[in-house]
């Protein structure tokens, strides 16, 4: 499963300014706008040319679950692109997220210190540059490790350092994630 990814295509989701369609159909002469016919589109859902054809008249209105999943999947990423992009654009540039998890924070820390790891609610607010590389590293296809990395990095320098006003030699794990979710 793709926690931060996912997570991060959601809080773009919600920019939107529009629904996405919710009929078979609509969603469906969306795709054949968006891909330019019926062929991309039946390739694209594993479907047949004639049955996407009898999507788009409204011949067939209620798909199986499988293909009703792979449907809205395909037209919420291709909804409301430049939205999209005005969303993360302002995030990375001057907004940043807010982070909100539940998972296990270790820590490796001076000797005498406290590194047991525990879990942990957390809501901080990342500033744009963590926005940024975490934007940047899921339009590059990075896994979901580095993502989570990058969100740990974020949480270390802002929540556990202060921004480095504390915990000098600080080096946070994030681990065990049961809950994450970004805002704009």
């Amino acid at each position: 499963m793709d926690r931060v990814g996912d997570s991060l295509d959601a809080a773009l989701e919600k920019a939107f300014t529009r629904p996405i369609p919710s009929g078979a159909g609509a969603r469906m002469r969306f795709l054949v706008r968006q891909l330019k016919g019926t062929g991309p589109v039946a390739r694209l859902l594993g479907v047949s040319r004639r049955t996407v054809e009898r999507y788009v008249k409204d011949q067939i209105r209620h798909p199986r679950p499988e293909l009703a999943r792979r449907l809205e999947r395909e037209v919420t990423k291709r909804w409301q692109p430049r939205v999209r992009a005005r969303a993360r654009q302002t995030a990375a540039t001057s907004a940043g997220l807010v982070i909100d998890t539940r998972a296990r924070f270790g820590y490796t820390a001076a000797p005498g210190t406290t590194d047991d790891a525990r879990l942990r609610h957390l809501t901080v607010a990342l500033p744009p540059e963590y926005a940024a590389r975490l934007f940047e590293a899921r339009e590059a296809g990075r896994s979901e490790r580095h993502l989570r990395d990058i969100a740990a990095e974020g949480l270390q320098e802002i929540y556990f350092r202060d921004r480095g006003r504390r915990a000098q030699g600080l080096l946070v794990e994030f681990t065990d994630v049961e809950y994450l979710e970004f805002d704009l």
